[in-house]
């Protein structure tokens, strides 16, 4: 039931992602998603017996399923590295192509050195008292944990620079790889217990293993769906004040363009008036004009100078304080 549950939170953030990151060139998430779907649908009990029977039942679907989840964390990691400016030395060589090629040939080699005999659903349980099989894991798990470190390191510096609901998905996703680094610890404990013929110890760890795993992907998926998502609430959030600013405006612009005509007023100027940026851009800009232009008299007192700092202040950003307001210029 497990991995029916991740599967189906995978697909969930591939169709979110599909919706909320549209138009974007950038699909190095995406991909990744897209892969540990595939890789996470492999491991349904149904959908592994029939692929494996039909591959020779040798439980090759086995190492097909890894491999893609590997891929998978190693674009994510990719993908988040792309956001930082300057991400850490370490953080680029845990994300590189060749720690990433190194894993993928170490975990291939471990792999076809288990006696693998026929198909099982429970591969570890069943094959785990080999070295052969213990060394596989913690190869995989190994590298899922250096991956995950490394994105930890990039989304909390994005968790100290955001601000307001753009803070909460890198949150989520330190969160989600914390919980994935103590499922590493986790299983290679099992491996370990295993090898040792543990089995106190393993079925100890085991108990860790189910609410680990779940947590680690609900927490990624979210913290990946929830990236597009905030973006889109700020957008929309910053347009409704921007209209709310411009409308504020609109009494002392047109009083301002009747002493000081600017562009706004001239017909083969380029003036999107429907762009909202655009508009309050203009209207700040022409205020402005009116304002320190000698040879006209027109003044900005009150609630409309109120009106037109907050203006300035939204229009350079939200970092912007009442003290250090810019003005807007054309």
């Amino acid at each position: 039931m497990t991995s029916v549950i991740v599967a189906g939170l995978m697909w969930l953030l591939v169709l979110a992602l599909l919706v909320l990151r549209r138009g974007r060139v950038e699909r190095t998430i995406t991909w990744a998603a897209v892969t540990i779907a595939i890789s996470m649908t492999l491991n349904i009990d149904a959908v592994y017996l029939a692929l494996d029977a039909a591959a020779g039942g040798s439980n090759v679907v086995t190492l097909v399923a890894d491999l893609a989840l590997m891929t998978g964390v190693f674009l994510l990691g990719r993908g988040v590295m792309k956001a930082a400016d300057h991400p850490p030395r370490a953080v680029r060589i845990a994300l590189s192509r060749v720690v990433f090629g190194a894993a993928v040939f170490s975990a291939s080699i471990a792999f076809f050195l288990i006696e693998r005999g026929a198909t099982t659903t429970n591969f570890m349980l069943d094959l785990g008292q080999q070295p052969a099989a213990a060394v596989y894991s913690m190869i995989h798990f190994t590298y899922y944990a250096v991956v995950l470190g490394a994105m930890a390191v990039v989304a909390s510096e994005q968790v100290r620079v955001s601000h307001g609901i753009l803070a909460l998905p890198p949150a989520l996703l330190v969160a989600g790889c914390g919980f994935g680094i103590s499922l590493t610890i986790d299983i290679i404990v099992m491996d370990l217990a295993h090898l040792a013929g543990n089995t106190g110890l393993m079925s100890t760890a085991a108990v860790f293993y189910g609410p680990l795993y779940l947590l680690t992907f609900l927490l990624l998926c979210s913290g990946f769906a929830g990236q597009p998502f905030a973006r889109a609430v700020r957008t929309r959030r910053r347009e409704r004040t921007t209209r709310e600013l411009a409308a504020r405006l609109a009494p002392v612009w047109q009083a301002a363009s009747d002493v000081h005509p600017g562009i706004s007023r001239n017909a083969e100027a380029v003036f999107d008036a429907d762009d909202p940026e655009t508009l309050l851009h203009r209207q700040v800009v022409e205020i402005r004009d009116a304002m320190i232009d000698t040879r006209v008299a027109f003044a900005v007192r009150g609630a409309d100078l109120q009106s037109l700092e907050d203006a300035e202040r939204h229009l350079v950003g939200e970092s912007a304080t009442p003290a250090t307001s810019t003005r807007v210029r054309q």
